[in-house]
């Protein structure tokens, strides 16, 4: 059996905050059913039993949203419970929880840092952008609550890192973002996401914008490395490894699907949290075996239909490194097959001025090994 990946959202898409470019809240307006609830104790033990005894080597566990603190403390405490119980086969674990910071009080802090959890922070940039963005439900902005939070985090040693979405305002700001953000140390930078056969909206990204984010960034992010100041950012990293012959960690970064297991808050699984759409439901773990859904005929579609290469990206002198990008990047379909990157002509523009930047940071990572 294989190492089990899950990402799970014990609260469905409800959330305690109001942010004016939420994906999710555009895919859950697609489905049938709006929200699945908060999880109920039942369905959290049968996912942790059945992902424990069908795991080998490690399983992962990780809280999204929606907003995944909304399940309440005591969730957790039960999952920890579970955990220890039902891992019969002694295999590694590793929890994790993305949030946006806004409701974690010092009791919650405490019990994420005393169980190792990897906490991801959603913080967009300055105090300015992100209080434009990320609002309360009041429509009130929220940066001095999730820097409260990340105090918290700092004072009880837990881990974590910071999540930015890239959308138009934060593209359009890339020194202030970073420079904002860099004491953080460890930092995700993830492009805004328009809603499914909607039109662009004043968050939306564009090429050239997203070209030009990511080149002054990287920028800063070089000079930090040559001055011996490392500041990890996800994507970056990403490519630095890519050049040294490993395989990327980030899942968008592959060229091509895997598929995972993305819970929903009454079981139900799909096999991406972009994709949580009542066409590609795989099951429900209540009922269904984690072999099933995997082996299942949406999973395997689910796969195939993101293997296709356009014949330009295939001939581009970036392929390698760029590898298409992710799927969701590469929609609508056209003609049954997957379009180019919605980003390409900005992803050619960073490469172009980063490349040799790119491997000085190799030569001197490998000087540094010998």
């Amino acid at each position: 059996m294989p190492p089990v990946t899950m990402l799970i959202k014990p609260a469905s898409g409800l959330c305690d905050m109001r942010c004016k470019y939420c994906f999710y809240a555009d895919v859950v307006s697609k489905r049938e059913i709006k929200s699945y609830g908060i999880m109920n104790e039942e369905t959290l033990e049968k996912l942790t039993r059945k992902a424990l005894d069908y795991a080998d080597g490690f399983c992962s566990f990780g809280f999204q949203g929606g907003e995944p603190t909304l399940a309440g403390l005591d969730f957790y405490k039960k999952l920890i419970e579970f955990q220890k119980l039902h891992n019969h086969k002694n295999v590694t674990i590793y929890n994790s929880i993305q949030t946006n910071g806004y409701g974690l009080d010092e009791e919650f802090v405490r019990f994420l840092g005393e169980n190792k959890f990897l906490v991801g922070v959603s913080l967009d940039g300055s105090r300015a952008i992100h209080n434009k963005l990320r609002v309360d439900a009041n429509g009130e902005g929220t940066y001095e609550k999730i820097i409260e939070t990340t105090a918290l985090l700092d004072k009880h040693r837990v881990d974590y890192n910071i999540l930015c979405v890239v959308s138009r305002d934060v593209a359009q700001n890339p020194v202030a973002v970073y420079n904002s953000l860099k004491r953080f140390k460890f930092l995700q930078f993830i492009p805004c996401i328009d809603g499914f056969n909607e039109p662009p909206s004043e968050f939306s990204l564009t090429a050239k914008d997203y070209g030009h984010f990511l080149k002054e960034t990287f920028s800063l992010y070089y000079k930090d490395f040559k001055n011996d100041n490392y500041i990890s950012v996800r994507n970056f990293d990403n490519y630095i490894s890519i050049l040294m012959g490993r395989s990327p960690e980030n899942c968008a970064m592959n060229g091509r699907c895997s598929c995972y297991f993305l819970i929903e808050g009454d079981g139900s699984t799909f096999p991406c949290d972009f994709y949580v759409l009542d066409e590609w439901k795989l099951g429900n773990v209540n009922t269904d075996s984690f072999q099933r859904m995997i082996n299942s005929q949406k999973a395997n579609e689910f796969v195939q239909t993101s293997q296709y290469v356009a014949p330009k990206c295939q001939k581009c002198k970036w392929y390698s490194l760029c590898r298409g990008g992710c799927r969701r990047d590469r929609e609508p379909f056209a003609d049954g097959k997957l379009s180019l990157n919605k980003y390409c002509e900005g992803y050619i523009y960073f490469f172009e001025n980063t490349y040799q930047r790119m491997l000085s940071i190799v030569k001197q990572i490998e000087k540094t090994k010998k």
